[in-house]
């Protein structure tokens, strides 16, 4: 049976209603980045020359996250070669892979004394294997100098790159994170260089590869979706084997991105958590703040716990 075949399309899309600028309810509101080791985090990063989601990205949890010394790297340059309708990270000519990135990676890790990093990338479409082989370089430097480090990937898609998750997932990081980031209805709006069928297959294989490796996927909300077509990709992903599922609010980077179709409150994203752990998921993270690095080390021991106690029970 193929993964395709044990998904399900919902029958009646949902529309939305024409779009307005919204003023942000008080649940979304964060501080300014403003700390000591926010700015130690900064310099460390410039030093190495390395760049982060969590700026390129305009992330609001940049400064709690900073403050507690935990980034997410942003591998392969900052350039990336699609223009998603949600994401702040610069479209255009892609920089040139630097051979030392691995260990410099792994000599933030150790600077910060991180027990849990997150390392992920733009998409690359101009290489012959989207960047994985460099993915793959990058969690061998971090077992070879901070063996103590667990190791989570968020990789691009990989669209058109054939055997690219399997060398990613052969390099054994211990979680694989590959976000859908939308129901498949909104796929051709806000991202149009990708598949959802693709995404899908991505996380299936990954598990395939190595069923030792926790699989996770993230959803925004807030662009349109109806509760029923999250729903629907919640069975997708555990069709998929997909253990951690992170749900969070769409926030819009700039006014040329896409825009917020409303704000979910904090009482439904319980909803969707609830609903989540009821179809199997091990770990659930959802919240309006929520994304898919955020606590994610935390999250990671919650989830081998998890996984450990559903191992006793058999």
């Amino acid at each position: 049976m193929t993964l395709e075949s044990k998904v399900r399309h919902p029958e009646k899309a949902h529309k939305p209603d024409n779009p307005v600028h919204m003023k942000k309810p008080s649940w979304i509101r964060v501080k300014a980045p403003v700390s000591k080791e926010y700015d130690e985090t900064r310099q460390l990063m410039r030093k190495l020359g390395l760049a982060t989601v969590c700026e390129e990205a305009a992330c609001p949890n940049i400064g709690e996250c900073w403050k507690n010394k935990h980034a997410t790297v942003m591998i392969l340059g900052s350039v990336c070669t699609r223009a998603c309708a949600f994401c702040n990270v610069a479209t255009g000519r892609p920089d040139k892979l630097d051979p030392h990135e691995p260990d410099h990676v792994a000599t933030a890790a150790a600077e910060l004394g991180l027990e849990h990093i997150v390392i992920t990338s733009v998409d690359r479409d101009d290489l012959p294997d989207g960047g994985a082989e460099h993915f793959a370089q990058v969690i061998r430097a971090l077992r070879k100098h901070t063996p103590d480090t667990t190791v989570e990937v968020l990789t691009p898609d990989f669209l058109k790159k054939p055997g690219s998750t399997e060398i990613v997932a052969t390099a054994r990081p211990d979680v694989f994170n590959h976000n859908l980031e939308t129901v498949p209805r909104l796929y051709n709006a806000i991202r149009p260089g990708a598949r959802y069928y693709n995404s899908l297959r991505l996380l299936d294989t990954a598990k395939q590869v190595d069923p030792t490796i926790f699989t996770k996927s993230g959803l925004m909300v807030g662009l349109g979706e109806s509760n029923e077509e999250i729903i629907q990709v919640m069975d997708d992903l555990r069709a998929a084997d997909v253990d951690f599922l992170t749900i969070g609010q769409y926030l819009q980077p700039t006014p040329k991105h896409a825009p917020v179709d409303r704000f979910v409150t904090p009482e439904e994203f319980k909803k969707l958590e609830r609903i989540a752990y009821a179809k199997g998921f091990l770990m659930v993270s959802a919240s309006p703040l929520t994304r898919s690095s955020y606590h994610a080390g935390d999250d990671f021991k919650k989830m081998r716990a998890a996984r450990e106690a559903q191992l006793a029970m058999t």
